[in-house]
């Protein structure tokens, strides 16, 4: 990973693609590894994390980590996902895209800061990624194309400074196993 002492380093995280990466890789992160880990290759001015809640459940399976990553240096950015009924199937499917959410912060962030990291696979970001090279940031993406089938597109590959296959980063921000 190429990096500078003296970069200022902003964290953008798509949690749910994220997450598909993490799932796909079989791996569990230690969201304090990967702050520590930043921290240390540069000036880390801002973490954030952005995923879709669904409201109706009393219990979301997410709410434990939002809280968590919310309290230990992430901005945590949610908004309420929506539930449908998938006309093809009759199965109820949740949609909650928080792609602009995301794509409109890292533009405003690429005016203060020199590397942005994008934890996301998603060939939708090559915009983003474009429009923030423009300004003179760099752009490294964090996924993985060891898994199957690979969360990081191609194009967005291709686009970025810096490709970083999530799977090698396992010893330095992965879960211990106990």
């Amino acid at each position: 990973m190429a990096f500078y002492q003296d970069e200022r380093i902003g964290i953008f995280i798509d949690g749910a693609n994220f997450y598909a990466a993490l799932r796909g890789l079989d791996m569990e992160i230690d969201y304090s590894k990967l702050l520590r880990e930043f921290r240390s290759r540069g000036r880390l001015i801002r973490a954030s994390y952005y995923t879709a809640l669904i409201e109706d459940h009393e219990i979301s399976p997410l709410k434990p980590l939002i809280d968590w990553l919310s309290y230990n240096g992430f901005d945590v950015i949610t908004k309420p996902a929506k539930e449908f009924t998938d006309p093809q199937t009759g199965r109820k499917r949740t949609k909650g895209d928080m792609d602009v959410d995301l794509a409109v912060d890292a533009l405003l962030a690429a005016d203060w800061l020199d590397h942005l990291i994008l934890f996301s696979g998603d060939g939708d970001y090559c915009a983003l990624v474009r429009a923030v090279q423009r300004k003179g940031v760099r752009v490294s993406i964090v996924s993985t194309v060891k898994s199957n089938p690979p969360i990081a597109a191609a194009e967005l590959r291709r686009q970025a400074d810096n490709f970083i296959e999530l799977a090698d980063l396992t010893q330095m921000i992965g879960r211990d196993p106990s």
